[in-house]
């Protein structure tokens, strides 16, 4: 059963003290959201529960290092330790290296009619379009437009320039449009 009824801050310091009782309560609170954050790197169901427990192990251990800045903060604190999880997954997969980039954009793809079709595709299936990228693009879009890293800061963590990273971004973005658009005329919506 989930109980928010300790806050952030208590639930933190009693999980730098290695209270069982208060680690269960964060996986319990926390394992869904992060499972997500995970999927959205990896794109596998299974391998995004793994990649998932590995970094609530890692929180476990280095807890002792989250700082409380406000209601919200410890939620913050572990997607940051997810994504970094994620990224360091797919690197050491290497699929977060990046050969030599070709920076001439696909050839343009019509945009959906409007946002309101785009926001009436269940959110399954958009996750599925975004997991169906390949792995560099949907890490990019993950780390730019999900996640809110600057281009310098995704070309750092993934080894790329910041002109690749906006490359590769346009390039997830046109591909997701054109799923949209596929799914938006085979459905009739």
């Amino acid at each position: 059963m989930r109980t928010d009824s300790i806050s952030e801050i208590d639930l933190a310091l009693k999980c730098v003290r290695k209270d069982q009782k208060a680690q269960g309560e964060l996986y319990t609170r926390y394992a869904g959201r992060l499972y997500a954050v995970c999927f959205r790197y990896i794109g596998n169901k299974e391998e995004a529960q793994d990649l998932m427990h590995d970094a609530m192990i890692k929180a476990m251990d280095s807890i002792r290092l989250f700082h409380y800045s406000g209601e919200g903060s410890l939620y913050a604190w572990l997607r940051r330790l997810t994504v970094n999880v994620s990224i360091d997954r797919l690197r050491e997969k290497g699929k977060a290296q990046i050969v030599p980039l070709d920076l001439t954009m696909e050839p343009a793809v019509s945009e959906p009619q409007d946002d309101e079709d785009a926001d009436n595709i269940p959110a399954q299936v958009m996750l599925d379009m975004v997991a169906s990228l390949p792995d560099v693009r949907r890490t990019v879009f993950n780390m730019y437009c999900i996640d809110g890293f600057s281009h310098k800061e995704i070309a750092e963590a993934i080894n790329i320039t910041e002109k690749g990273s906006a490359s590769i971004l346009a390039k997830s973005r046109a591909q997701l449009r054109n799923a949209i658009n596929e799914y938006l005329k085979r459905t009739g919506r």
